[in-house]
């Protein structure tokens, strides 16, 4: 039962909707990148870059992440990223991808705002065309900086927001609640740009409740610790709130001791709209495949469920009604013949 609900889900069409491009630097392509724009790394090899990642937390992650993105330097990297990105989860039959950029990670690095935008955007305008992904782009701010910070970087973002859809928080959660950016978001919202932030990852079920009722998302980042209060619980329930969860990124940064007590299916038995994303793969150990592999593999999830993991994602996506329509479709009749 278990291989053939793996074979299942790696046919099946997906989305990702919780994806940090800048996660996504194998460390292949990071030695190609410094080579590239003659920067040393801290690593002899590519292999000892891959064995330097190890952390113990949220934190210990960030500084080796911001650390590898110092060979992000021109329009063509950020090119190059993303399109390694968009042919490894065209592998994955991932058919719909919402991407989330840093740009004050790059900005406070002197790499231009356009350089970032114009690099990835080309290649997901290519992956789009080539192999039929479709996306959003989510600009994320650093809860670690200020909020001022924030709005500098919402000032640099204005010349190019009809290519930006959504605006997300990401980077340590903890002594970062979301009430801390209430303006910038109100502002975000007022220019139409949708709203996501990460909460309840690291943070507690209060930063879930603050997102929701302070910044005013349209989606939740993780959530995981939602499910320690049962008011946080029965409001995302309630507005039927998607959450984007992230296994993988889960065990390797101590949010859950081990997969077996992943709280995937807990969420769906309470009724939240759960789904499945990779975070920061090329740290984590796994793309969008690899997450729902990890799922089969150490909990008990059934057909039923993963089906509504899927369905989850196509509901909670930023996308043309007609592509989600048709994709719901396509999961209906395979899962339905297996059933």
């Amino acid at each position: 039962m278990t291989e053939s609900l793996k074979r299942l889900i790696e046919q099946a069409p997906k989305t990702e909707l919780h994806l940090h491009i800048e996660g996504s630097l194998e460390p292949e392509l990071m030695f190609a990148l410094a080579r590239r724009n003659d920067i040393d790394l801290p690593y002899d090899s590519e292999e000892d870059a891959r064995a330097a990642y190890q952390f113990d937390d949220l934190q210990g992650f960030l500084d080796l992440y911001y650390q590898g993105m110092s060979v992000l330097q021109t329009e063509q990297d950020f090119y190059d990223l993303t399109l390694a990105y968009l042919e490894r989860i065209h592998a994955d039959n991932v058919v719909h991808t919402e991407v989330m950029f840093d740009p004050q990670a790059h900005l406070e690095r002197g790499v231009p705002f356009e350089a970032v935008l114009n690099g990835i955007e080309r290649a997901l305008e290519d992956g789009q065309r080539d192999w039929g992904i479709s996306y959003k782009l989510i600009m994320s701010f650093l809860r670690h900086l200020s909020e001022e910070s924030a709005f500098e970087t919402l000032t640099a973002a204005e010349p190019y927001l009809e290519r930006i859809y959504a605006v997300g928080l990401d980077s340590g959660e903890q002594g970062h609640p979301p009430e801390k950016f209430a303006r910038v978001f109100e502002r975000c919202r007022e220019l139409g740009l949708k709203l996501t932030a990460h909460a309840g990852e690291e943070g507690p079920p209060d930063y879930v409740r603050q997102a929701l009722e302070v910044i005013g998302v349209d989606r939740i980042d993780h959530g995981n610790r939602a499910l320690e209060d049962e008011d946080v619980v029965r409001m995302l329930a309630q507005r039927n709130m998607t959450l984007t969860v992230c296994p993988l990124s889960n065990l390797k940064l101590n949010v859950i001791p081990e997969m077996s007590q992943h709280p995937m299916l807990a969420m769906l038995n309470a009724g939240l709209k759960a789904t499945v994303n990779s975070d920061d793969p090329a740290y984590f150990g796994g793309y969008v495949n690899d997450n729902y592999r990890a799922l089969i593999d150490h909990l008990p999830v059934s057909s039923e469920q993963l089906h509504r993991l899927l369905v989850n994602g196509f509901e909670g996506a930023w996308m043309d009604d007609a592509e989600r329509k048709k994709h719901l479709e396509t999961l209906d009749r395979m899962f339905n013949a297996v059933s």
